[in-house]
């Protein structure tokens, strides 16, 4: 994992008009607290941290802050904000770590190898759970989890059950939840759905002529009114 080291300032303004401001200087508003310290209001360089967002670790990077005159601790990326049209970073939650200390985080799963189900078959393979909730030391969180998927066929799939993990993190997420399935093309699908509804209207229909032989036979049994033996 890279390490990283960024520099931070205190600031003493808050409201939108002094993030507008420290914004134009080409800073960003941030808020760190964390292992029952006081909550610091903090200016720094958004380009550092969206290097981080973009890093093998991304967004479970544990790195060096330097709060000035406050010294340096360890953190984490609890939250940020991204503007939705420049795409550029608004503010972020900087969370403090313990290292000695386990921690509870999502890590990204990452299919490898092409399924056989797709190679071979023309199914669709679909990653069904893009995370995995584990528990280890801050030392230990690792970039990614990885599922072989070359063995899957249509139908099959891996369950968190199947992944293989390292004995020192702690899995979390359900073992039985689905990771990775290969399906049918969508036009496989459509057909075996016509079939299915095809099917059932056929057996629907013998119920109908039955039923309109049973009131046949149950008007033909009738015993005739008085009127009727007049006529």
């Amino acid at each position: 994992m890279k390490s990283f080291h960024i520099a931070s300032e205190l600031r003493s303004s808050r409201g939108k008009n002094a993030s507008r401001r420290l914004r134009s200087l080409g800073k960003i508003p941030a808020i760190l607290y964390g292992q029952k310290e006081e909550s610091l209001s903090l200016s720094l360089d958004p380009r550092n941290l969206q290097a981080i967002l973009h890093s093998a670790s991304g967004h479970n990077t544990i790195f060096s802050l330097e709060v000035k005159d406050r010294g340096t601790t360890s953190v984490m990326m609890k939250d940020w904000q991204f503007d939705p049209i420049k795409e550029t970073l608004l503010h972020a939650d900087l969370l403090r770590i313990a290292m000695d200390k386990v921690l509870q985080i999502d890590v990204p799963i990452v299919a490898v190898g092409l399924a056989r189900g797709v190679k071979d078959q023309g199914g669709i393979l679909e990653l069904v759970l893009r995370q995995l909730e584990i528990q280890c030391l801050p030392t230990e969180i690792p970039d990614h989890i990885s599922v072989d998927v070359s063995d899957l066929e249509i139908g099959s799939n891996v369950r968190v059950s199947d992944l293989l993990v390292d004995s020192k993190l702690k899995v979390l997420s359900d073992s039985d939840l689905v990771v990775a399935h290969v399906i049918a093309p969508k036009e496989e699908q459509e057909e075996e759905v016509g079939l299915v509804e095809g099917t059932q209207e056929k057996s629907a229909e013998p119920e109908v002529i039955k039923k309109g032989k049973g009131e046949l036979e149950e008007g033909a049994g009738a015993t005739p009114t008085e009127e009727e033996k007049g006529n």
